[in-house]
Parts: C-alpha cells; structure tokens; sequence
C-alpha cells in the first residue's frame, strides 16, 4: 500500500474546445471533473494499474466535499482532514492544435493545527497500515510552511519506508533537507529552487543536502536519475501526441511502481533503467487520455515493450502535469 499525500487537491475540470482563442467567447464541446491535484492523479493511476493506495489530503467546503464523494465512488481509500478554506477548482482547456491552457486558483490557507492533523493522519498510516512507500506530491497553499513536507520525510525515514517528492521551489528543498529518498522535480523546478545553472549542478545541490536519488523530468528530452557517482538516461517514448496534462504525475506512479515491486532500501534505492523506462512508458500513456490522472494498463505494457525510436518525440513534460 502507498500512502499519497496531496497538499493542495482541487476539482479538475477540463474543457475541450474546437481551437484555443484568447479574448474570444468560446463554446465548450465537452466538460469533464475529476477529483485532483497531483497527488490525487498519481493515487489515480496507481489504482489504475492495482495498487493500493490511501489518500491524505485537506479539504473543505462543497468543493472538498465533491472530492471526497468523488473519491468514494471510484472506490479510492482516504483520510480527508477538514479546513475552514473552500478546496480549489482548476480548469484546464485542450483542443487538438495548441498545448493545453491551464488555470490553477491557489488553494485555501490551512492553518498549523490543520497541518497537524495532516500530519498526524501520516503518521497513524505509517504505524498502522504497513506501507511500502510515501508519496508527496503537488503545490503547497498559500501560507503554508514547507517544512511541513520535511516533517511527512522524516516520519517515513523513522519507519523505514521509501519516500518520493514531487514539489518545487522550497517545499522540494525541505524533503532534501529531510532526506526524502527521491526528489522529483522537472528540469525547471530543479534549477529554480536550487539556483543552479544546469541540471547537474542542481541534483548534486539536493543530494548534498540529504536526498538519496534525484529524478529529472526532461519532457522531450527523456527522464535521467542522479546520485553522486552516476547519472542514468532513458529517453521519452517515442511518437506519442495527445494531451500531455498530467504525464507528469503518471510517471511518478511508474516510478514508485517500479521502486516498490522490488525489495527496496529507503536510503538507497536502485533507481536503474528498468525503473526509469517504467516512469517514461505511464506518462507517455497518460498522454494518450483526455484527463489528467489516467492511464491505460494496456498502452503502458506497449510501450514498456516497444523499441520504435525514429519518430518524434512526446511533448515536454517541463509544460506538463496537472496544476500542481
């Protein structure tokens, strides 16, 4: 079982239009919501491709009461915490011409006795439910610590269990601090938050300041691991067009299903190619879907096993992902 922490979850509603036209009224062809967030798209698609998964997130409001209904119907365990703030709304647009057109709202502000209780609710999964891994992943709300992140890390360090942290900017520098045992950023949420120039430079930052492995997301360009002696590179599958929101998000979970189906070391796992190609063949399934959080168990064993590499490349996973 892996427990999924989504900080910042949100409905997630996608809008397909003819053609994206800024400043024009457009009439909307078709509306899909999903319950989302990053975290929530990877627990999504894990359950996708059977493993069990159990949510923690904040909610509030109708919009988090949605979620939560929303989560029971797709029969997805989950500890929800109540907030006074009303849980966001993301809207993305897509057409097949134009790269999707994201809208992400902040999110509420959750104070530090709700955060608390976020905690607490990791902790009692960490005692109780003999998880394999801790995934973190999404943006923080506004005014929210980020060392709230280096708490959940630790607390999985404590236990023994493998952690992985898709975050950006100082809440991905507090998971290092803490020593998640993978940091995943894309390219520019690695040179952003740490400063550095290129993404050597950068991973070398996060593992000096207590990371085990850093996996880049290079969209186009593939997805490499990072540890202080090495580095690995596995290119994106090739040929794949669709809309890319949330592939992002559907290689986290190929990684973490690949880390987990081994015997694993929370302070040193061996992130090799197998694991890697795993992560590039879910999210270039999930560019095949119309919504962020989906893959199809089918299109991933295809590309697991395909070796066409002559034509273009997916679409950069650097613009992709569900607002965080």
């Amino acid at each position: 079982m892996i427990i999924v922490v989504t900080p910042n979850p949100a409905v997630d509603v996608t809008y397909r239009v003819a053609e994206q036209r800024i400043g024009e009224t457009q009439r909307v062809l078709d509306v899909a919501r999903r319950p989302g967030g990053k975290g929530l798209n990877v627990g999504r698609v894990l359950a996708a491709g059977g493993t069990e998964t159990h949510a923690v997130l904040p909610l509030g409001g109708p919009a988090g009461r949605w979620v939560a209904d929303a989560l029971d119907a797709l029969r997805l365990a989950h500890t929800d915490v109540a907030v006074t703030g009303e849980t966001r709304t993301t809207v993305t647009v897509v057409d097949d011409h134009e790269h999707p057109t994201m809208f992400g709202e902040p999110g509420p502000r959750v104070t530090p006795d709700e955060w608390e209780t976020v905690t607490t609710s990791v902790e009692r999964l960490l005692d109780t439910a003999g998880p394999t891994a801790l995934v973190v992943s999404g943006s923080l709300p506004s005014g929210t610590d980020p060392a709230v992140v280096g708490t959940w890390v630790a607390a999985a360090r404590a236990h023994g269990v493998l952690s992985l942290v898709d975050c950006s900017g100082d809440a991905l520098l507090a998971a290092a601090d803490a020593g998640a045992t993978i940091c995943k950023p894309n390219r520019s949420e690695l040179l952003e938050a740490t400063g550095a120039t290129d993404e050597r430079t950068g991973a070398l930052l996060l593992l000096a300041r207590g990371a085990a492995v850093v996996v880049v997301s290079r969209g186009a360009d593939g997805i490499a691991a990072h540890t202080v002696d090495h580095v690995i590179e596995v290119p994106a599958v090739a040929g794949v067009t669709g809309n890319p929101t949330g592939a992002g998000d559907a290689a986290t979970a190929g990684l973490i299903t690949a880390l987990t189906a081994r015997p694993a070391d929370a302070s040193r796992p061996v992130v090799d190619e197998t694991a890697l190609r795993t992560a590039a063949a879910f999210g270039a399934a999930a560019v095949l879907r119309p919504v962020a959080g989906e893959v199809d168990p089918d299109d991933v064993r295809r590309f697991l096993t395909s070796t066409d590499t002559d034509t273009d490349p997916a679409p950069s996973d650097d613009r992709t992902g569900s607002p965080a």
